[in-house]
């Protein structure tokens, strides 16, 4: 949420000093990819720029997570029944591979397989096996035959208290809920919260008006069959599971409905910065031939969502991005065009602005195929915030 810092006497200028590597990237092709942004001395864009790649994530690397406290890269392999899951060590110029795992296969988020979802004491070891493992009987089915004819979890967050495990089913149009022994790591199963039939839930995030506390804490789901987004009340009852409560459901569309009745379109991530909800629509091309949209939400003080706009993602399939830091930059991964686009945004009003830089990464991928670029995230420890005190007029 938003830390605001007032004064009489004096203003604050933010300035942003770059320390080196920027951004991480993986592609379909087996590689991750480092990058560096540097602003030009206009201010108004910048530069992006490829620093090395290195190997160690499987043969189809699918996702990214940082663990900021650790300083390591967790990468996932979406490899059919000999998947892995890698950590790297992020402190210097190139990442190192630090620990692998194998997995059941076909990860896309997470630790996360078809039916079952693994634990991993960490750091990972290149002798690490899955510490625990526990199989799920999964059962239901959505009205989407081509998708939704078995479960299929897409993927897991923790909430914030660290006791509760969410996982988005597509294919069943649940968001799964897991008690978390903090212990043993064990997940217990705990009464899904039911999404529309054919949303499809894919991914989530938290929400809450007040940083220090779960009062009032929401939960946003983007739906990639629905094309929509939905607000779930978080609630933690003295006894039992956490429970999620629907409150609404908007389209990632002003309409409502796509521009095109005739693409496959496939709304894809979700973040929140401050009071704002971000969310990516693939191949809806709103902006022209191969260029699809981020829509922006208004979160109010209640959690209720607002449409605010829909911007130009400067990337075709945006099936990931991610806000840095000082929330002033979006970047956009786009898989079909494996493009990174560095896109400003403004930490006050929440919108988004204009492209600031874009660069190729690797070769494209197929229209709606498994291949291109997978996942950016930014590296939070390559960006100091220096406060630099002005004299107020």
């Amino acid at each position: 949420m938003f830390n605001s810092v007032s004064s009489a006497l004096a203003a604050v200028l933010l300035a942003r000093c770059v320390l080196g590597t920027n951004l991480f990237v993986s592609h379909y092709s087996g590689k991750v990819y480092t990058l560096t942004y540097q602003p030009n001395s206009n201010g108004k864009n910048g530069t992006l720029s490829i620093d090395n790649s290195v190997a160690g994530c499987g043969n189809m690397p699918s996702w990214l997570t940082l663990d900021h406290t650790s300083k390591s890269l967790y990468c996932f392999d979406e490899s059919s029944n000999s998947g892995v899951v890698s950590s790297f060590d992020v402190t210097g110029a190139t990442p190192k591979l630090t620990g692998q795992a194998k997995t059941s296969g076909e990860d896309v988020h997470g630790w996360l397989g078809e039916s079952s979802i693994s634990t991993y004491k960490l750091p990972l070891t290149s002798s690490s096996k899955a510490s625990q493992k526990d199989t799920f009987t999964m059962s239901g089915k959505g009205p989407v035959p081509s998708r939704q004819d078995a479960p299929h979890p897409h993927s897991t967050i923790t909430d914030p208290t660290g006791q509760y495990l969410i996982a988005p089913d597509l294919g069943a149009d649940l968001i799964r809920i897991f008690s978390i022994n903090a212990t043993t790591g064990k997940l217990t199963t705990c009464t899904p919260a039911k999404a529309g039939a054919g949303d499809g839930p894919r991914h989530g995030v938290w929400w809450s008006p007040n940083d220090a506390t779960v009062a009032g804490l929401m939960l946003y789901t983007v739906n990639e069959l629905g094309n929509s987004v939905t607000g779930w009340q978080v609630s933690y009852p003295h006894s039992g599971c956490l429970s999620l409560t629907k409150t609404q459901t908007l389209s990632t569309y002003e309409s409502g409905a796509p521009p095109s009745s005739t693409l496959p379109v496939k709304a894809a991530e979700v973040h929140v910065r401050g009071n704002f909800l971000y969310a990516a629509n693939r191949n809806d091309q709103t902006f022209g031939s191969e260029q699809d949209s981020l829509v922006t939400y208004n979160i109010s003080s209640t959690g209720v969502l607002d449409f605010a706009e829909a911007t130009n993602a400067h990337a075709w399939y945006p099936r990931t991005f991610s806000v840095n830091q000082a929330g002033d930059m979006i970047a956009v991964g786009g898989q079909t065009s494996s493009n990174v686009a560095i896109i400003a945004r403004n930490t006050v009003t929440g919108r988004l602005g204009g492209l600031l830089a874009s660069i190729d990464v690797a070769t494209p991928g197929t229209d709606g195929g498994e291949d291109g670029l997978s996942a950016v995230v930014w590296n939070m420890s390559s960006t100091m915030n220096l406060r630099l005190p002005v004299s107020a007029s």
